[in-house]
Formats: structure tokens, sequence, C-alpha cells
């Protein structure tokens, strides 16, 4: 019976540090998304690239190969140059 009791105790003990460690990384992950965003935002004229300066060629087959892929179930709205 004390073998056992002592390994209720570990197993617990061992639960509670996890649980206090997982706590501790997902509060200090959080706190330094909130401060890179917050100081230095992502610069997003950079990415985002006017329709109009995409050839009508690509467009067209983009548009093409969507609406095979997807058997005309999406439409495309917007796209961005990687």
């Amino acid at each position: 019976m004390n073998d056992f009791s002592t390994a209720l105790e570990l197993m617990t003990v061992g639960m509670f540090t996890v649980f206090v460690i997982l706590f501790f990384v997902v509060i200090v992950g959080n706190l330094i998304i909130r401060v890179v965003n917050k100081y230095f935002p992502e610069d997003t004229s950079k990415k985002i690239q006017s329709i109009s300066a995409i050839n009508p060629k690509k467009i067209s087959a983009i548009v093409s190969a969507i609406n095979v892929f997807t058997k005309g179930s999406a439409r495309v709205t917007k796209i961005e140059k990687m």
C-alpha cells in the first residue's frame, strides 16, 4: 500500500508540474505575440498588389483552375502575390 501512495503522489506532482509549465508557456507566448504585434506591425503595403498590375491571362488561368478544381463551388475575390 505504501508503494501505491508513493506512486500516486509522484504522478500528482508530475501532472501538476506539467500543467504549471504549459500554463506559463501559453501566457509567455501570448505576451510575446502581443508585444511583437504592437511594436513591430507587419507592413502589408508591399504584399498587396493591385489586380490591374497582374497580366489578364494569368488572372483568367487562376480563375479557371480554381473553378475546375472546386467544381464551381469557389470564387476568386482577391489575388495577392506572396
